[in-house]
């Protein structure tokens, strides 16, 4: 019997709602029916895979010294797990509150979390995702600290209120002992204690603990006799205490940067008073007081003096000085400064038994910003090598791609040159957080992620094998002059700050060329190369770009606007330009056609190329760099798209003003259009030349010889003689999303007419343009080099062409002329006409690919990378290593031979060319927008993948536009996502979730399946190290560590139970693996197979010494009886 499958039923469902909401299929349309897909709905489904970079807003951390594991709790409820180097985990609590405090039960592979909204959690760090299996929710007292035993089931829990709650970790229930504050403190105490702030028991006598309370007092409270020992006061506020091994003396820090050392036998006074940073007056005055010591801990050494590690308690006449931590060895005193403040530190040391000499080894530093480990080993205090990816956040991101499946010689490349940029001075040692086993994932395909940031870095990363790790960085702002003060700064720039900011990049992979836009207006081609070298001017290219605008009249009230022909159309340059040659830019002032002291700024670029010569290490070098000027007091508009190739040696862009094509092998501009003037182009010898940037002249001058400086600048003022200054780049996050808001908004009363000419884009603008007015400008937004028909009866092979998407929805091409062969290419120049609209979506368009007949994706022609310093004939053998992508076939007379796939904010259209004749349409949303959208391969097939700004994540089939997933994923709650979404092949994705964190998700079936095996362990089978020796003398007069049977004291039996009130047992939403182990407790199970092992043995022990003895007294009574036998064998009875 044939098996019933419920998702293709759907699929034909889905498949018929989407033709019935499309457009009639045209004669082609049917033709193209029969175009085989193989992708369907069950091969995708929606997961998160991993996290990478550094928890956002940090607030406490943990360290287990036997599984060696990190953990780091945030504000927002998120937890994250560290091991060795791609061992990495991340959970989230429900509730979003934040951890206030992480216990480890050591070796046991859980986690105690504690939270800001008075619940405690136990998390099972046992299974590749972690999962909580009780929790506990306090509904009449705050925590404020927590403290669990090394090998101990009974956690301690202090309030605010100053009482004390026992939990039993393996059922998480509270025990009826409870010590109340009252209790603790003296009766002639007349004030309340205020908050616990420490729990800990004595290293030697389980049976003491110590409790410290907020007001400076610490209590030694006797757990069996239910009654406090000793009482110690202080006058100032307590933050942290830390015993010493032997059990003898604990220290306290306070809020008057003082540590005061305690005899526990001795409360009257502490033994020792010190201020490790306030100065030490001569007439032996109490030293001025310091800020607060936040936390302490004191760790002893067998060999040599104690280490205290200290934060705070700096003087406070050191005012804007840097967080600082304090190691004090002996007698020497270390103040380590950090870049940011401390949120936690913990000591690593080389035993978790807290009774015997600690032997630290390291300190982790946990900052608001970054994750610090010191080695304590070496002389002078060196740090570790961070090998997580910690720095994504070094600079705020502002644009990201990924890409999946790249040529496998990338990595070692970039991971070779990127070697050498790494600092020197780090600690020797291996990275002591070193727990975990790496996932053993099926899939091994090569993944890069590339980043842009706010000070214009670039970094390559990567991403292979769902781990992440720093291959290169470039900083883009060597090319330009640094500005050195206010006044300069000022002098041109866009942005009040970080003018070097990443706006968008674009990479070829095969090529290994890349290209970045800037948020200065600036374009920078780079070239990788192997080799070190010194570039004595850089090539520089002034671009200037205007609005065109033309004598039109105003709308009139009813909102009807007469469509006009653009005045002036630029034309590619003239045939035989001479391409322009090295240059460098001049000073801003120092000829007449840059701004004066009154008048506005005019042919000025926001920064300044340095002129001095630029030493370019192995890596990418710049090759090229394009700026957009100023324009009679207008600043440049930011880029809003790039493209790069190779093959064709072009570099396209687009803002809202139009179109630039710049020739990087010749170093010359091709074309500057309009965007209005690409909608109906004019024969090429009836436009009017708009001047390309020519050979550098010493005046300065960009404007056209037969165009005087008058006429060049009364066709480029704008009407509105405001001067403009864009906002701060750090603020566009709330501009961007008040824009998506309107957008949003007004999504439901947008509504154009599907029948409606290309003409009505050629629009009038009224003679007054607001800032409103300029953002609303349509612009060039996405563009994409193919090999394709500029014409709709083309007859033989495709030609190169640029396809050019609007803001506005439209689609035009731009076919390109290449001149014959290899040796001609830098002598004849690159010929550009425009062929008008090819399609109209509704909204701005997103994405646009070509496929073929079978429905592949053509991808764009490249060429082969070759070093370009190396010699001749190695540029050779490196070419004929590669092979160019195949050419699409011609199309025959009748016939159509490609697809056109163009995806919007709001539809989706499959045109077949040469025709230009829709085959399919699909509209995506109505209520909302997509926000990023791309043309993926998945395995055999290809689909378009979107995120929309509702959080709706959806593929659509290729070229049918058939929907094969639709999941509310994510709503769009920050820009930053928006800005960062991006999609890449093999079902890959990821997005920036907060600042300092990259989060990847996986559309794949394929890959959520396979996840488990992929994902890291946390926890490894680990033998505990045997307890300390108590040595002879101490086994001998009882000086040892003295245990106390817990279970008799917090048990039921002995205690009661708790108030039903005081708080709320909720089992976890973990698995019948993580019930089953809560079941049997996760720390019982182990702790109860460990005393049976010792048990047992012991039993055996005990039965074969009984059964010696009972063999020895069996031999022994043997042996008398046949000596009673032969004394009494020859006698009479009455002998006897």
């Amino acid at each position: 019997m044939k098996k019933f499958n419920i998702r293709k039923v759907l699929d034909g469902l889905t498949a018929v709602s989407s033709s019935s909401s499309s457009a009639s299929q045209t004669g082609a349309g049917k033709e193209n029916d029969a175009v085989p897909e193989s992708l369907q709905s069950e091969h995708f489904q929606l997961c998160k895979t991993v996290r990478h970079g550094f928890p956002h807003q940090p607030s406490s951390m943990a360290f287990d010294p036997v599984q060696k594991i990190l953990a780091v709790g945030t504000l927002t409820g998120a937890l994250r797990l560290f091991g060795r180097a791609g061992v990495e985990c991340y959970c989230q609590h429900e509730s979003g509150a934040g951890v206030i405090q992480l216990q480890f039960l050591i070796n046991e592979g859980a986690l105690v979390s504690a939270l800001a909204d008075d619940s405690i959690h136990l998390w099972n760090l046992r299974q590749k995702i972690p999962a909580i299996l009780h929790s506990l929710k306090f509904n009449r007292e705050r925590i404020t600290y927590c403290h669990l035993p090394f090998q101990s089931k009974w956690l301690y829990i202090g309030t605010e209120r100053g009482n004390i709650h026992i939990v039993n970790v393996e059922s998480f229930t509270l025990s009826g002992y409870v010590i109340m504050w009252n209790k603790a403190i003296e009766l002639s105490t007349k004030t309340h204690p205020g908050p616990v702030v420490h729990i800990s028991d004595n290293p030697m006598d389980e049976g003491k603990l110590l409790i410290g309370f907020e007001c400076g007092v610490v209590v030694l409270w006797d757990l069996k006799s239910k009654k406090a020992d000793y009482r110690y006061n202080y006058d100032e506020a307590i933050h942290s205490v830390a015993w010493h091994h032997e059990g003898k003396q604990f220290l306290c820090s306070h809020s008057d940067g003082t540590l005061t050392t305690w005899n526990i036998r001795t409360p009257a006074k502490p033994t020792q008073i010190i201020t490790p940073h306030g100065k030490q007056p001569k007439d032996g005055k109490k030293p001025e007081p310091c800020k607060p010591i936040l936390k302490v801990e004191y760790k002893t050494t067998r060999a040599g003096d104690p280490f205290m590690v200290l934060s705070g308690g700096l003087s406070y006449d050191t005012v804007g000085r840097r967080a600082c931590l304090t190691v004090m060895h002996g007698k020497s005193t270390a103040v380590l400064e950090m870049d940011f403040p401390i949120v936690d530190f913990l000591t690593l040391c080389e035993t978790p038994y807290p009774n015997d000499f600690q032997e630290p080894y390291a300190v982790v530093v946990l900052l608001e910003r970054d994750l610090v480990v010191i080695d304590l080993g070496q002389i002078g205090y060196p740090i570790f090598e961070n090998p997580y990816p910690l720095s994504i956040h070094e600079s705020p991101v502002t644009c990201c791609e990924y890409f999946a499946d790249c040529p496998a010689e990338l990595i070692p490349a970039l991971y070779s040159v990127g070697s050498r940029q790494k600092r020197q001075g780090y600690s020797k040692k291996d990275w002591p957080i070193s727990g975990g086993n790496w996932g053993q994932g099926t899939e091994s395909y090569p993944e890069i992620i590339i980043t842009g940031h706010a000070d214009g870095t670039i970094k390559f990363w990567d991403a292979s094998a769902l781990m992440l790790q720093v291959l290169y960085k470039l900083k883009t702002a060597k090319v330009f002059e640094r500005a050195r003060g206010k006044e300069e700064k000022a002098n041109a720039d866009i942005v009040d700050e970080d003018p070097f900011a990443i706006q968008t990049l674009c990479w070829c992979p095969e090529s290994r060329m890349l290209c970045v836009a800037g948020v200065s207006a600036h374009v920078i081609v780079y070239r990788f190369s192997k080799q070190e070298v010194a570039t004595a001017n850089v090539q520089l290219l002034e671009v200037r770009m205007q609005c065109e605008l033309s004598d039109v009249d105003s709308p009139d009230a009813t909102g009807e606007q007469t469509p006009t022909q653009a005045s002036s159309v630029p034309s590619s340059p003239q045939d035989g330009e001479p391409p322009a040659t090295d240059s460098t830019q001049p000073s801003a002032g120092g000829n007449g056609s840059n701004s004066s002291a009154d008048g506005p700024r005019d042919n000025i670029p926001c920064l300044q190329v340095r002129s001095s010569p630029l030493k370019q290490s192995p890596g990418y070098q710049v090759e090229l760099v394009v700026q957009l000027v100023w324009v009679s007091g207008e600043p440049p508009q930011q880029i809003t798209s790039l493209a790069i190739n190779s093959s064709y040696g072009l570099v396209v862009f687009g803002n809202s003003n139009g179109l630039a094509v710049v020739d990087y092998l010749q170093k010359t501009l091709l074309l500057n259009l309009g965007t209005s003037e690409l909608y109906s182009p004019s024969e090429p010898n009836q436009r009017q030349p708009c001047s390309p940037r020519k050979a550098r002249q010493p005046s300065g001058a960009l404007c056209d010889s037969n165009d005087g400086p008058n006429a060049a600048e009364e066709r480029c003022k704008s009407p509105n003689s405001v001067k403009y200054k864009s906002r701060r780049f750090s603020k566009t996050v709330a501009n961007d999303f008040a824009r998506m808001s309107r957008k949003i908004s007004s999504s439901n009363d947008q509504k154009p007419n599907p029948d409606s000419k290309d003409v009505s884009f050629i629009r009038s603008r009224s003679s007054s343009m607001t800032s409103v007015d300029r953002e609303s400008r349509e612009a060039v937004c996405a563009l994409c080099f193919c090999e394709t028909f500029p014409k709709k009866s083309s007859d033989g092979a495709p030609s190169p062409c640029v396809l050019v998407g609007t803001t506005q929805g439209s689609v035009m091409l731009v076919a390109l002329s290449l001149p014959p062969g290899d040796d001609h290419r830098l002598m004849q120049p690159v010929g550009i006409s425009s062929c008008g609209t090819v399609a109209r979506l509704k909204g701005g368009i997103l994405t646009m690919a070509l496929l073929d007949a079978a429905g592949a994706v053509l991808p764009a022609s490249y060429e082969p990378w070759y070093d370009p310093n190396a010699s001749d004939e190695e540029k050779e053998k490196e070419k004929s290593r590669w092979r160019r992508p195949a050419s699409p076939p011609s199309s025959q007379e009748g016939h159509d031979s490609q697809f056109a796939v163009l995806c919007s904010e709001k539809q989706a259209k499959v045109l077949a060319m040469p025709s230009q004749t829709r085959v399919h349409k699909h509209n995506i949303t109505e209520s909302s927008f997509v926000l990023r959208a791309d043309v993926v391969q998945m395995g055999s097939g290809n689909c378009i993948a979107c995120f929309c700004a509702n959080g709706h994540i959806m593929t659509l089939s290729l070229p049918s536009l058939r929907p094969l997933l639709d999941v509310n994923y994510l709503p769009l709650t920050d820009m930053r996502i928006a800005r960062t979404f991006c999609f890449s092949n093999l079902g890959q994705a990821l997005y920036l979730t907060s600042p300092t964190e990259v989060q990847r998700i996986t559309y794949s079936q394929e890959t959520c399946d396979n996840l488990q095996e992929m994902l890291s362990e946390l926890f490894t089978p680990v033998e505990t190290p045997e307890a300390p020796n108590k040595g002879f003398f101490k086994g001998l007069f009882g000086g040892g560590a003295q245990s106390l049977d817990r279970e008799d004291l917090f048990g039921e039996t002995a205690s009661g139970k708790a108030s039903r009130s005081l708080a709320q047992h909720i089992p976890g939403p973990g698995n019948m693996e993580g019930m089953k182990g809560a079941a049997s407790g996760v720390v019982g199970d182990l702790a109860r197979a460990r005393v049976a092992l010792d048990e047992r043995g012991q039993k055996l022990g005990e039965l074969e010494e009984r059964t010696a003895a009972m063999m020895a007294s069996a031999e022994s009574f043997s042996k008398h009886a046949h000596d009673m036998m032969l004394k009494y064998k020859d006698k009479k009875w009455y002998q006897l």
